[in-house]
């Protein structure tokens, strides 16, 4: 159901639309253009609807233009008795997207609506392809070499053709939030819109307000009614990352918009329904946090519906000189470099590396070798990749294994970086080509501490 306003001051045609779209929208009416800023402004409507004057003024057109001018996506269909071309032009000129002449019929205007909100969806779609620049969500062009990348997207081209909710699991950098992409793409609501909410980069309050949205005075600092991310969601995909780190309290929230596709806003007693597909992603162990009291049971049988784990980069070896090359491309040409490819060493030590940081690590890594070389390939000195980084048995080091698990080992590579970046976790971080609240997550999960930190964080 689509918001819609009617700029109208004749209350029988408000009357006569108000019938015609519902019970298909909602339809709310502002008779009085002194007040149409601030209406359009506190409010986010998904159409338009404008009584064009029938008599000929030179400021017939002041109200499309102000409308454009402060809320210029938002699709208008002009209404009016006029039946001059030349004044039909103009209009559609001025930036109208439809003209209706009255008296019209019912289908007549809800096929004009349909016509309008399904534009402006595909210009929403087109704006967010332009702002992923190059990122083409296909299954096809997903570097999957590794037999168990493969069976990961194969689970997930069937999962996209459902609409249950997804979870996503493992660690950070695995590609978490590129597949949810893919699956939003790929399934029957890509034309709707695909939304990307970070749990753990916002505040509790403020993701509160950023997932519902809240009313007007709902707290000190809202001075007007916002629409939270949900509700602008209605009809596609909402993509929650580090769900595990959202609060109890909002958990029981979110239990509400799974089970019942309903909510209200902050400070509101307004039941809002939205149709939104939730896929869900965590770096952490959901069954650990559950026994642990800090993931409400009941929102972890709701999520894990259609579950799927991301294997790291150190398991899908197959697949790093490929992704490797992938990513190189994709610099060069954001650098405006020419580098053609990798050193023989380069290749190796990438293979041999255990990679916490997984692909976004290995992108970072890329990024600061292109900038530095000044050959066709990128060299061994270029790379950050020490000796005490590389797994035995690859790059440079040709002893034997040492019988540690891969968790042992990847301990033991993040205690050296912390003991090289004398225990200053931001430069640790940057060692490994990670971020810091991922080392910091990793140091929790390994029990790893210092004397000079104040607590273990």
């Amino acid at each position: 159901m689509a918001r819609l306003l009617l700029i109208e001051q004749d209350l029988t045609w408000q009357e006569h639309l108000e019938k015609a779209v519902s019970p298909d929208h909602r339809l709310i009416c502002c008779s009085r253009t002194v007040e149409l800023p601030s209406c359009l402004r506190d409010n986010n409507y998904h159409l338009i609807l404008l009584s064009l004057p029938e008599t000929q003024r030179q400021d017939r057109f002041k109200v499309l233009r102000q409308i454009k001018r402060i809320t210029p996506h938002t699709p208008v269909v002009v209404i009016s008795e006029v039946r001059e071309p030349k004044v039909i032009v103009e209009t559609i000129r001025e930036g109208a997207f439809d003209f209706i002449i009255r008296p019209f019929q019912r289908e007549e205007i809800l096929l004009s609506i349909e016509r309008a909100l399904e534009n402006r969806e595909l210009k929403n779609e087109i704006d967010y392809l332009r702002h992923e620049q190059d990122i083409i969500y296909d299954f096809d062009a997903i570097i999957a070499r590794s037999p168990a990348m493969k069976r990961t997207i194969a689970m997930l081209r069937k999962f996209s053709q459902a609409d249950s909710t997804i979870l996503l699991t493992g660690e950070t950098g695995t590609g978490k939030s590129f597949l949810s992409g893919a699956v939003h793409f790929n399934s029957r609501r890509r034309r709707r819109p695909f939304i990307k909410i970070n749990c753990a980069n916002i505040p509790e309050g403020l993701l509160e307000s950023e997932l519902f949205g809240h009313e007007k005075g709902a707290f000190t600092g809202a001075n007007k009614t916002r629409i939270g991310r949900l509700e602008q969601g209605n009809g596609g995909t909402v993509f929650l990352d580090e769900i595990g780190e959202m609060s109890q309290g909002l958990q029981a929230r979110l239990l509400r918009v799974l089970e019942e596709k309903s909510f209200e806003r902050v400070g509101g007693n307004k039941t809002i329904h939205s149709d939104v597909r939730i896929i869900c992603a965590t770096n952490r162990d959901p069954e650990k946090q559950v026994e642990e009291g800090k993931f409400r049971e009941d929102l972890y049988y709701r999520i894990n519906i259609l579950r799927v784990h991301l294997p790291p980069l150190r398991e899908r070896v197959e697949c790093i000189e490929p992704l490797a090359h992938s990513l190189l491309e994709k610099i060069c040409r954001d650098l405006k470099k020419r580098i053609e490819g990798f050193s023989p060493e380069v290749i190796e030590a990438f293979k041999g590396y255990v990679w916490p940081g997984n692909i976004r690590q290995l992108a970072n890594t890329i990024e600061r070798a292109v900038i530095l070389e000044e050959t066709p390939f990128i060299q061994m000195e270029n790379t950050v990749l020490g000796e005490h980084l590389l797994k035995k048995g690859g790059g440079m080091d040709s002893d034997p294994p040492p019988p540690l698990s891969i968790k042992a080992r990847e301990k033991e590579i993040i205690i050296k970086a912390l003991e090289e970046s004398l225990w200053v976790q931001k430069d640790a971080a940057r060692l490994l080509g990670t971020t810091p609240r991922a080392l910091n997550y990793k140091i929790k999960k390994f029990g790893i501490s210092h004397p000079r930190w104040r607590k273990n964080r």
